[in-house]
């Protein structure tokens, strides 16, 4: 495998993204159909970044901003993968702390990357007492799978303005406490 170097991202690195090449292809996606989860075959390319590269270049810059953090995978001093978690906590049961944006460019996917980004990530919560990842994971079949793979389960606890942002979205959660021995 090739020799990837993980570190954190400073916000004058926030422009890197350009680097990496977000397409997907998505043939099936989660959807309520008759009040029931189903996969529906949507035969979508996303050929660009959600909502633009600006939308998610002033994300990152601003989780770095407020205090968040933003972990790169890097190929070759070319970024290949971030991640971030936001700062802000919330919910009632559990402290909770967004997963906000988790890329991995097209050319360094299955590779275990994007699962060692999560990993990082959780580590990072465990040092902020944390109780929970909060996923606002794209409906995407294989996005979904990554995450039910990893151990993320649907959310017991909705963020309500979160889930209203785009009720697309799988409301996910990670209990960081069950990530033992998963690197």
């Amino acid at each position: 495998m090739e020799n990837i170097i993980y570190r954190n991202l400073t916000i004058e690195e926030c422009v890197r993204i350009k680097e990496m090449n977000p397409y997907q292809y998505i043939n099936r996606a989660w959807r309520e159909v008759d009040g029931k989860r189903q996969l529906v075959e949507i035969d979508y390319h996303d050929t660009d970044w959600p909502n633009g590269y600006e939308h998610h270049y002033n994300d990152l810059k601003q989780t770095i901003m407020e205090g968040g953090i933003a972990i790169g995978a890097f190929n070759d001093n070319k970024l290949i993968s971030f991640i971030t978690l936001n700062s802000t906590t919330f919910g009632c049961r559990y402290k909770h702390v967004l997963l906000d944006q988790l890329f991995v460019s097209l050319d360094s996917r299955g590779k275990g990357i994007g699962k060692k980004l999560f990993m990082l990530s959780v580590e990072e919560a465990k040092k902020w007492k944390i109780d929970k990842l909060y996923i606002c994971a794209g409906s995407a079949e294989e996005t979904i799978a990554f995450y039910f793979a990893l151990g993320c389960k649907e959310a017991e606890e909705i963020n309500k303005e979160l889930y209203e942002s785009d009720p697309r979205d799988l409301q996910l959660d990670f209990e960081i406490n069950k990530a033992i021995n998963m690197n």
